[in-house]
């Protein structure tokens, strides 16, 4: 089954909280699958963000099916799938990340 790619209305603004804190953030909001919306790199790490809007009912912010599988295999395999419902929550999530150096 297939599933229109809806956006969150504050997607736009986490996106733009994200960039402005150092972190590259990809939109992958259009791969559907249940994908999350953001894959985001910061210090070293990437980080996998869904983003679902806070002002919305809590109906409206339950993950699709495809998203459920997605979290529980990717879960499966050690990868945690973040979701955040505002810029605070985007910004806990990757401030949490640790720093890694890179290799010289």
């Amino acid at each position: 089954m297939k599933y229109a790619a809806r956006v969150d209305d504050n997607q736009g603004q986490v996106v733009k909280a994200l960039r402005l804190i150092g972190a590259y953030v990809i939109d992958c909001s259009h791969v559907g699958a249940g994908f999350p919306d953001l894959l985001v790199a910061y210090r070293g790490r990437w980080v996998l963000i869904e983003v679902k809007d806070g002002e919305k009912a809590p109906s409206r912010r339950k993950l699709t099916p495809a998203q459920t599988i997605f979290h529980a295999e990717a879960l499966a395999k050690g990868c945690k799938v973040h979701v955040v419902e505002s810029v605070d929550d985007a910004i806990r999530v990757v401030g949490s990340i640790g720093t890694v150096r890179a290799a010289a």
